[in-house]
């Protein structure tokens, strides 16, 4: 799926959960401020939105997991904690190959 598909996908997804109603400027076109349109306009608007890449929710939860595994001692919760690490982790270096072989690609 490429990126702009991927990004309309993400959009109507937030429309339908009625998380695109009462935007700031809603039915005005948009303002051209830097960027690459496209992509730029979408972030802007997902910013607005509330709504984040799940590249950045990951990023946010594999910090919030260190700081967990960085106050478990307990071997075996310790154990579990750096589970949970390893998985989010592993998703955040999916999402991130994605993005990097989209742009090589596009």
């Amino acid at each position: 799926m490429k990126w702009r598909e991927l990004a309309e996908h993400q959009i109507r997804k937030a429309q339908a959960d009625g998380q695109m109603d009462n935007l700031k400027g809603a039915g005005k076109p948009l303002k051209h401020e830097g960027g690459n349109g496209v992509d730029a306009a979408g972030f802007r608007i997902m910013a607005e939105a509330g709504v984040l890449p799940r590249e950045i929710e990951l990023k946010k939860a594999v910090d919030a997991q260190q700081k967990i595994l960085a106050q478990t001692h307990a071997p075996k919760e310790r154990k579990r904690e750096m589970a949970r690490l390893a998985d989010l982790q592993l998703r955040l270096s999916i999402e991130q190959e994605a993005r990097r072989k989209y742009y090589r690609t596009g």
